[in-house]
């Protein structure tokens, strides 16, 4: 009997447990093949999602050592940009989480060469833009580097270089994180003060004051500082509500006993910034504040309306996510709150979603987005955001997408395992795995969120949308996959199956793969210029997907 050596080496039709001939895959977590990013993919990764929580298939530690030697490869190979784009990614907000631009920017302050610690140093500022900020950044640089010249100047520059009224304001709010604290910032950096207002502030830093005296400090920087020990000694809840309220004080500066009233809070509400408004939401209706039917409601509604603040405020998408997600659920992640939505803020949020990305222009072309709904990625959160699992955080990424173009199919796809996905009460495989999705850009966020959470699912078979397409005769301009890339379970590579999609129907499709995880495998063909590879979710995410449709 003749051996058919076709169907052993075939570079057209591979299946996903085997690598394809010559195309220079390698085994993902999962044990099927991809392309594994380069070193500085991996490091926009990092940076973007962190590797908080592992993966399905990667442990938190195992992923944080594969991630960070990937940034000291970079570092060593060109440190000044390193620095440059751990700037890029922590100003312009592309990351949810700034702890691993802070990591990173260790790295290159205790492995690069001269000049790049010099540049991460004085990046410094920039980067770690709060008092927390420093604490990580000196707990992660406590682990490659000592206490040198360099350092001591970097941590003196971050003090000094700061308006005092700010300074006052970061020692206050920001007093200790990760067993560091100002104190211990600047008992080793040892700075000489810039000016007498610093100078008066590192002293409160170290020492307190013991006696405040009754009368408001002539010198403005120091006010906040006198106020702050007020609010520290405050006997009753008037007088609580009168320094808020005649100071504009944010939560940080009242003491935890006087946070269960709602009348405190309603003192509050006007100086809340918008990232600390969204963490607090559910404290505020817990308490009896955010009712529905009092003022209050509409005041936090508007706000989150307000597209121009939410991009002042860099308030990230996944943020919003995460609020939207608690507020919806009536209770707190950790502790015994509860409390009752009211339909206003519910609906401002889905609007607040929204306005937090930038405006995307639509392709006019002709698009399927498709959600891997596969068990790996119910996985662990991404970039360290409760509740959001990149199942969750796809399907909301996608209705951005729904909201803007006009021809658009969604689908949902995961091979083997599980129970048919559903289109309304009838079974809708098409090609086994995969079922479009009923529905509607008019759909409220926490809706679509809710369903899509709730999908059966099974392993991953990322060439499902290109196979579905061709079996039913679709004309697909662009797919847009969004993904963990731990793809392993087809009988044909998605590259493959993209491949034939194009010759049997002639469009010269696009495909987006959307990465949902900071690993170090893609499954967009590094050397197709018809395949781009995109990470998370940015505020840019969804233009960058639409320019890259259009050509």
């Amino acid at each position: 009997m003749s051996v058919n050596y076709g169907s052993i080496f075939n570079t057209r039709v591979t299946p996903q447990s085997q690598p394809i001939p010559g195309a220079g895959q390698t085994a993902n977590s999962a044990g099927g093949f991809a392309w594994r990013v380069d070193d500085w993919t991996q490091l926009e990764r990092f940076l973007i999602l962190g590797s908080e929580g592992g993966t399905f298939y990667v442990s938190e530690q195992k992923l944080t050592v594969e991630n960070a030697q990937a940034a000291v490869r970079c570092i060593q190979a060109d440190g000044l940009r390193v620095v440059a784009q751990v700037a890029d990614v922590s100003q312009n907000g592309k990351a949810a989480k700034n702890d691993p631009a802070l990591f990173v920017l260790a790295l290159a302050t205790g492995l690069g060469d001269v000049e790049t610690r010099r540049a991460a140093l004085a990046a410094l500022p920039a980067v770690a833009r709060t008092g927390t900020h420093l604490f990580h950044f000196l707990e992660y640089v406590k682990g490659v580097r000592g206490w040198g010249r360099l350092l001591r100047n970097g941590v003196t520059a971050w003090y000094n270089g700061m308006e005092p009224g700010r300074l006052a304001y970061q020692a206050v709010k920001y007093q200790q994180r990760d067993g560091w604290s100002h104190r211990d910032a600047l008992r080793l950096a040892k700075p000489v003060p810039a000016s007498a207002q610093h100078d008066a502030i590192f002293g409160w830093i170290a020492k307190g004051w013991e006696d405040i005296g009754s009368d408001l400090p002539t010198d403005e920087s120091l006010r906040l500082l006198w106020v702050y020990e007020r609010a520290r000694r405050a006997t009753s809840e008037d007088e609580i509500r009168g320094l808020i309220r005649e100071h504009r004080l944010t939560w940080e500066f009242v003491p935890s006993e006087w946070l269960g009233s709602s009348d405190v809070w309603a003192e509050l509400l006007p100086n809340l910034p918008l990232g600390a408004l969204l963490r607090n939401l559910g404290r505020m209706s817990a308490n009896g504040l955010l009712v529905a039917g009092k003022p209050e409601v509409e005041a936090v509604a508007a706000r989150l309306r307000d597209g121009e603040a939410i991009r002042r405020a860099r308030v990230h998408p996944l943020a919003v996510l995460v609020a939207m997600k608690t507020y919806a659920s009536g209770q707190g992640v950790r502790g015994s709150l509860k409390w009752e939505r009211a339909s206003a803020i519910t609906n401002a949020l889905d609007e607040a979603f929204y306005l937090a990305f930038e405006n995307v222009e639509p392709t006019g072309k002709r698009v399927m987005l498709a959600l891997d709904v596969s068990g790996s990625m119910g996985g662990p959160d991404i970039a360290g955001m409760p509740g959001i699992s990149p199942r969750i955080a796809s399907a909301a990424l996608a209705l951005v997408t729904m909201r803007t173009e006009q021809q658009v199919i969604v689908t949902g796809f995961t091979a083997g395992g599980g129970s048919p996905l559903m289109h309304g009460n009838r079974p809708g495989w098409g090609v086994t795995g995969i079922s479009v999705l009923d529905l509607s850009p008019r759909q409220r966020l926490d809706d679509v969120v809710k369903r899509i959470d709730g999908l059966p699912f099974g392993a991953t078979d990322c060439a499902l949308p290109m196979l579905y397409a061709l079996e039913k005769g679709l004309e697909v301009d662009a797919f847009v996959v969004y993904t963990d890339s731990e793809t392993w379970a087809g009988s044909i590579h998605p590259s493959q199956a993209l491949a034939q999609y194009r010759e049997r129907t002639g469009i010269p499709a696009r495909l987006v793969v959307v990465g949902m995880t900071s690993n170090g495998f893609s499954i967009a063909d590094p050397k197709d210029p018809g395949m781009l590879d995109v990470v998370g979710m940015s505020t840019a995410t969804p233009q960058v997907i639409s320019q890259f449709i259009r050509g």
